[in-house]
């Protein structure tokens, strides 16, 4: 009965995925160009967060290099963009995070605690500094002019990276690795005594999650005509996936999602409290992680089983 009960669920939920699925595909032509924007947004930061929480959710590591990898995958698309084919531009850039990830993690994931918190952080900043140097005093401007994509273009390339990333944290969850990262994140040295390759697996997975961080900058930047490295490297994208991923729910892939969908609107909407909106935000913030730990998860969940009215 419990067998024939959760095939079930999952066929519901299944259901309910291809029902989203389809509504997201067919959108863009019957609403205004504002609301497809808007999604690219909830896109790339669901991207941003759920490849951050992939590997720093089990692990209990807390990278802020997000940044850095997604201003890699902004300045391929400005270097290559007018010689090679969008896909190909768009699979560049996830390969150059891909690889930059890897050498990061063979070099620090040695690192723990905050002081690895604090290398990825810098590894973000070092690089934007190092590229704006080389812009200077090399190539003699600031900034690149970048490829312009159509907008249908840009937001069905980054549907199909939205759904590999999340196909692909599902995959990695359920698979030896998964376990391999939660056993790291309960117990490293433990882990690492009964045969677990701990720096191998943290390396693949840290380098996996950050190559769909890539294409999204790839992509994403052709919303542009120019970029520089203020604006790839915003140190903002660094803290708001881990923020996102808190207040979704750490534990589950649908919180990661959630939180990053309910942040960005909330975020939008708080725009036309100009200033008023960093206040507001940020007790929106706290009254969730002090009253509900879970995040919005733990939200749902007791609302799904009537507590809040307990």
């Amino acid at each position: 009965m419990h067998i024939i009960r959760a095939n079930q669920k999952r066929f519901f939920q299944l259901l309910f995925l291809i029902f989203i699925l389809i509504i997201l595909v067919i959108i863009p032509g019957y609403v205004p160009v504002y609301y497809v924007s808007l999604l690219l947004s909830i896109f790339k930061y669901t991207v941003l967060t759920v490849s951050w929480a992939t590997f720093c959710g089990p692990t209990g590591y807390i990278s802020l290099a997000s940044a850095a990898f997604l201003g890699t995958g902004m300045y391929v698309t400005a270097l290559i963009g007018e010689k090679v084919p969008l896909p190909l531009v768009v699979l560049f850039g996830g390969l150059a995070s891909f690889l930059l990830a890897l050498l990061v993690g063979l070099a620090s994931l040695r690192i723990r605690g905050i002081f690895f918190a604090i290398f990825t952080l810098g590894l973000s900043e070092g690089l934007r500094h190092f590229i704006n140097w080389w812009e200077i005093s090399r190539v003699g401007r600031q900034g690149r002019w970048v490829i312009s994509a159509p907008n249908t273009t840009i937001f069905y390339t980054m549907l199909i990276i939205l759904v590999m990333t999340v196909l692909a944290s599902y995959l990695i969850r359920r698979s030896k690795f998964g376990l391999a990262l939660r056993g790291i994140g309960e117990e490293e040295e433990a882990a690492n005594h009964i045969g677990i390759n701990v720096n191998a697996v943290k390396a693949i997975t840290f380098a996996v999650t950050s190559f769909w961080i890539g294409a999204t900058g790839a992509i994403i930047v052709t919303q542009w005509s120019y970029v520089d490295t203020a604006t790839a490297f915003d140190v903002s994208y660094s803290f708001t996936p881990t923020l996102m991923a808190l207040f979704g729910g750490i534990g589950q892939i649908y919180g990661w999602v959630l939180g990053s969908v309910v942040f960005t609107i909330i975020t939008e909407l708080l725009l036309i409290f100009p200033y008023y909106y960093m206040l507001i935000f940020g007790s929106i913030i706290i009254s969730v992680f002090l009253f509900f730990p879970s995040g919005l998860v733990g939200v749902v969940q007791k609302w799904w089983k009537g507590g809040l009215v307990e």
